[in-house]
């Protein structure tokens, strides 16, 4: 069935579901991707006899085949069905995910490793228009949330089953759960969801007008500056336990899952209230946040306390299902690439908070500074936000209590 941009398509609550569910599914292959790549590193070295620092390299292609490819599929995309688009960015996923798996040498993985994160950018933003179609406009920062559910639930599950997949019986069957992961997503997708067609006039022309408006810049720099500070702290948890909360590494599972299940509980209600006022809420999350990492250094010396700050943490994560709807609620007519562009933001903060972080630990301020960083950057992502909020009272004359 096919649906012009900016119908409701009608469906039943059961179809929408198993819609849901399917975009959800292609978000936890991908979350499960990003986030379990980080705890593999070490086996990755040990098979190619490298260095730890040597095979990270493999997260930082990721990265730069995410920032590549979002923008660059967006606007070549922008004529195409939404359904077909992304059919074809599983399959590529589920390609580039098994090369990976089968990759003969690190220079071969490497490339794999680029190529996988082309399309990651591009499904979240399309699978995100879908979705927000599928429910009235009152509803559609909740209907973003339940595709970016996916991702954190990847934290909870998804990254310990690769992570134990790996221990087990290698790192390569990692990397073939997730390639078995995308092929489910796009039968389940070629299955069961709508055919949601672009505008009709739209083109690249069009995509690239997103890129004239002010207030699509400024939400794109509070995603890459405020979410950092996660980042920052969530790469550095199993070497702060060791060193600084001295507990067991057989511990880090725990701790990994506490912070899944805080970004799992913080999108659900930052989607909720961004329905209602989303302006306040982003701004909300954004100190929440700060404070939260504000209390780390303190907390990280006992291990509950600590479990409690990083739920806060991991909760303060509701930001990108936040930012996602501002996007394309400001972007209108260019919400493709905008979304799209989202994700190259989260991926500078991706390489950004643990680079931060990094200098904080190695100049000699301690493993629990990374809190201090977060904090800034937090800090940073809500000056940002101030910044947009007087961008919009001037140019609508709206104030914040007025902001939808």
């Amino acid at each position: 069935m096919g649906a012009s941009h900016h119908d409701v398509i009608p469906r039943t609550s059961r179809e929408n579901l198993i819609i849901f569910i399917a975009l959800g599914l292609g978000s936890f292959a991908i979350g499960t991707a990003e986030f379990a790549a980080m705890s593999i590193v070490p086996m990755v070295a040990h098979s190619f006899g490298l260095t730890d620092p040597q095979a990270s390299y493999a997260i930082v292609l990721y990265a730069c085949g995410v920032c590549f490819g979002a923008p660059i599929i967006a606007l070549f995309s922008a004529r195409m069905s939404r359904k077909r688009m992304l059919i074809a960015m599983m399959l590529f996923y589920c390609i580039a995910n098994g090369l990976s798996a089968l990759a003969p040498n690190f220079e071969t993985f490497l490339i794999f490793r680029f190529l996988s994160g082309v399309p990651h950018g591009a499904y979240f933003g399309i699978a995100g228009i879908v979705a927000s179609y599928l429910v009235p406009p009152n509803k559609r920062s909740q209907a973003v949330g339940r595709v970016i559910l996916g991702l954190t639930l990847a934290t909870i599950c998804g990254v310990p089953l690769a992570n134990f997949l790996g221990q087990l019986v290698g790192w390569r069957w990692a990397f073939a759960l997730i390639a078995a992961l995308a092929a489910l997503t796009m039968a389940l997708i070629a299955r069961f969801s709508p055919d949601v067609r672009p505008r009709e006039n739209a083109s690249i022309v069009s995509e690239m007008s997103a890129l004239k408006l002010k207030q699509v810049w400024l939400t794109l720099a509070i995603g890459a500056v405020g979410f950092g500070g996660v980042f920052c702290v969530y790469t550095y948890l199993a070497s702060i336990l060791t060193h600084v909360t001295h507990v067991p590494a057989t511990l880090l599972p725990v701790l990994l899952a506490i912070f899944g299940v805080g970004m799992t509980v913080g999108t659900v209600v930052c989607a909720f209230l961004a329905d209602r006022r989303m302006v306040p809420t982003l701004g909300g999350v954004l100190l929440m946040g700060a404070a939260s990492m504000a209390g780390f250094p303190e907390a990280a010396h006992r291990f509950i306390p600590l479990c409690i700050n990083v739920f806060m943490i991991g909760a303060s994560g509701g930001l990108a299902t936040v930012v996602n709807s501002r996007l394309l609620a400001v972007a209108v007519g260019a919400e493709g690439l905008a979304a799209a562009l989202n994700q190259s933001a989260f991926n500078i903060a991706n390489a950004v908070g643990p680079w931060l972080g990094g200098i904080a630990i190695t100049s000699g301020l301690g493993w629990s500074a990374v809190g201090w960083v977060g904090m800034l950057l937090s800090l940073g992502g809500f000056g940002i936000y101030l910044a947009s909020v007087a961008e919009e009272y001037r140019t609508s004359g709206k104030s914040i209590t007025e902001m939808e």
